[in-house]
């Protein structure tokens, strides 16, 4: 394949193309650095042919008798290496008058000065003195060494002048191929403000499609219609119609907010610019602002083109936060000229502006007006209908077993995002293959889906037999309470297995669908969690750190329920919640209210951690069961649990059973499809804590 082929088939992938050298033409181009070649060569040749001719070496004794005979002029002394090295030079007469002393005249041509005759190598100074004083005692005029610290001329010039320029000249040269992005080359320096963004045109599509993203139908719909103006703008203007000018995406990570933007890509048959929040930042002054001008002016001689902004955040959060007294705000510079371009006083149409970004509330609020991001396309987690098509699209490549269901899948999989989906399909097929199997087949897609959500498995950790105890009866206090509990959705697997980083337990089930979620719900699903401590309580008169993670959530949902939620009589009902985190420095109630919030909330879980008690007391034979059983199978699923504990009390159905069988019949563990659950993350992730009391990893 040859450079031209390269070159299309990276545009084909909407890759930023290399800097692929051109075939040289005739006759080279001037380069500099033969420049800094001829000069070094230069100084190596003076430094060997402009030296001195230092004379031929005598001894000193041969040196005397020319001393006492009245030849010598003078002595410079000096010292060289380890010695002390002496020229002598001698008068001119005694050079041209007598024979034994013209074989030591200089043979160097470019002598053009009276350098030293001949020289002698002394010791010390002190010491060529002494013979010096010696030697001449018995005459009437003396001779004194000249002492001097003799050094090459040419090599201090070197390193005084010539090095410093050189280290200018090299730190300029990788000054200018790093504000020119590593292309090499001085004149970069002139492009440091130009946009970064990668064009996607004609030559260059990009072969995603709308066909291609899956669970987002609301905002396929929003963007589609972006797309059919660009193809279609008559449907629209003949109406009075206008386009949006902007759209933002937003959504939590991995919810497929990119994904839809390529599709867009794909889809319009349009000019696309792509680029990233953080591509307008660089480390000189005005450089943002100079990079959206240039961005805006290629998008102009374009239009009508998309201009995508992927995490816009970067450069978009409020103004006037964090900000330094007399300091220049680079990123609020960058803004503001974003913001005039996208709707300003000479403003163009036939440019749309679409951008993503997970963090909505620390936007500017001019950002999010209409007119420049006229519409705000919410992109949530899909539910079980849009699991189940993401599920289709990312199972298309993989060789999968014809019982491979991905309704079934989409049921074990409450909160995962289009990412984690993805991330277990992969996981899946990495797993069958590390099996040596043909085929991916249900029981890889559950291990991934264990994998995904409580980490790897320890087989080889090593418990000790009390430790073990004290987790099966933990794990056993949740499974109790979350089956004898109307509220609380029941446990369909539970584990003693060690799994991640710290979790020594493992427990998961399948929470329900749904938004709001009543006082009951809470209630229960507080007491679930706190199932595992009282079950510790109860069995060994004692407890561990093992409920770490359980008291934390707990405690989460509690000052949610008083603070947030409004659920409790006494503080009333009253919201103190703040998205925006702007008290960070003064709350918006006093200290009392603060105490009473504290006082309830304490009331809140001992009532809780009370009503667990009683329900694990009154159901103590079937927790010693069910904790025996697990100390001998380590794994237990829902039919288990009904076997020991027998079916729950409660005609509710899970979601489970309603959207994959559609009967109240349900053998789990018959069919394999008991992994089921999401992670500790997935609640972490809400805005609100606990809004999903439902989702379930121990930690012991």
């Amino acid at each position: 394949m040859n450079d031209n082929q390269n070159i299309n088939e990276n545009k084909k992938q909407g890759k930023r193309l290399p800097n692929i050298p051109k075939k040289p033409q005739k006759g080279s181009k001037f380069n500099i650095f033969w420049v800094y070649a001829a000069i070094i060569i230069a100084i190596v040749a003076a430094q060997f042919l402009f030296t001195g001719d230092g004379g031929k070496e005598i001894t000193y004794p041969a040196f005397e008798k020319m001393l006492l005979a009245g030849d010598v002029e003078k002595v410079i002394a000096y010292k060289s290496d380890d010695l002390v090295k002496a020229e002598v030079y001698l008068k001119k007469a005694s050079l041209e008058n007598k024979p034994e002393y013209k074989k030591f005249k200089s043979t160097s041509s470019l002598n053009m000065s009276q350098g030293p005759t001949v020289y002698f190598n002394a010791g010390t100074m002190d010491g060529l003195d002494k013979q010096l004083i010696e030697s001449q005692k018995d005459l009437p005029t003396k001779i004194v060494a000249e002492k001097t610290s003799r050094s090459n001329p040419l090599a201090s010039w070197f390193l005084s002048i010539i090095l410093p320029v050189l280290l200018l000249i090299g730190f300029w040269i990788f000054m200018m191929r790093r504000m020119g992005g590593g292309a090499g080359g001085g004149g970069q320096i002139f492009s440091i403000g130009k946009s970064k963004a990668t064009l996607f045109d004609k030559e260059s599509q990009v072969n995603i499609t709308f066909n291609d993203v899956a669970g987002l139908e609301e905002a396929k719909t929003e963007v589609m219609e972006i797309v059919d103006f660009l193809k279609n703008p008559k449907k629209y203007t003949n109406l009075g119609g206008k386009i949006p000018k902007g759209a933002l995406l937003v959504g939590s990570p991995g919810t497929g907010k990119t994904l839809l933007a390529k599709a867009v890509a794909g889809e319009a048959q349009v000019p696309f610019f792509s680029l990233s929040g953080s591509d307008f930042v660089e480390m000189f002054v005005g450089v943002g602002a100079s990079r959206v001008r240039d961005l805006f002016k290629q998008a102009k001689d374009k239009a009508p083109c998309i201009i995508f902004i992927d995490e816009v955040d970067a450069i978009g959060r409020a103004r006037g936060k964090n900000s330094v007294m007399g300091g220049n705000d680079e990123r609020e510079n960058t803004l503001n000229q974003l913001l005039v371009e996208m709707d300003g006083f000479g403003t163009d149409s036939g440019i749309i502006i679409l951008a993503a970004t997970n963090r909505p509330d620390v936007l500017d609020s001019a950002l999010l007006r209409p007119g420049r991001f006229d519409r705000q396309i919410s992109i949530d987690k899909p539910d079980l209908v849009g699991r189940e098509h993401i599920f289709n699209v990312h199972l298309k490549p993989i060789k999968s077993a014809p019982e491979v269901d991905a309704k079934k899948l989409s049921a074990q999989t409450p909160g995962f995002a289009g990412a984690e989906i993805a991330n277990v399909c992969n996981e899946a097929a990495l797993i069958a293959a590390r099996r040596n199997k043909e085929t991916v087949d249900m029981q890889d897609f559950q291990d991934a889906i264990d994998r995904v959500i409580g980490g790897l498995e320890k087989k080889n950790k090593i418990i000790s037999p009390e430790e073990k105890r004290i987790v099966a009866y933990h794990e056993a206090g949740h499974a109790i309470a979350g089956w004898f509990l109307e509220h609380a959705d029941p446990l369909v697997k539970v584990s003693i297995v060690p799994r991640g980083v710290a979790a020594l337990g493992y427990a998961q089930y399948l929470p329900k669908e749904q938004f709001l979620y009543t006082t009951e719900q809470l209630i229960d699903g507080m007491c679930m969690t706190m199932g595992g401590r009282v079950a510790e309580d109860i069995t060994f008169g004692k407890i561990s750190t093992g409920a770490q993670n359980d008291l934390e959530r707990i405690t989460k949902l509690s000052y949610a329920m008083v603070t947030i939620y409004g659920m409790n009589s006494n503080v009333g009902n009253v919201s103190f919640h703040d998205p925006q985190n702007e008290y960070n420095f003064n709350k918006p109630y006093s200290e009392k209210t603060a105490e009473m919030i504290d006082v309830e909330v304490r009331k809140l879980i001992g009532d809780v951690y009370t009503k667990t008690k009683e329900l694990l007391t009154e159901k103590r034979d079937g927790l010693e069961k069910l904790a025996q059983k697990l100390l001998e199978k380590e794994i237990l699923f829902q039919a288990d649990l009904e076997e020991i504990l027998g079916k729950r009390p409660f005609d509710s159905r899970t979601t489970y059973d309603e959207f994959v069988n559609g009967t109240g019949d349900q053998t789990p563990a018959a069919e394999g499809l008991i992994h089921d659950g999401v992670g500790d993350a997935d609640i972490n992730n809400k805005e609100v804590t606990g809004l999903n009391p439902a989702s379930e990893k121990e930690q012991n």
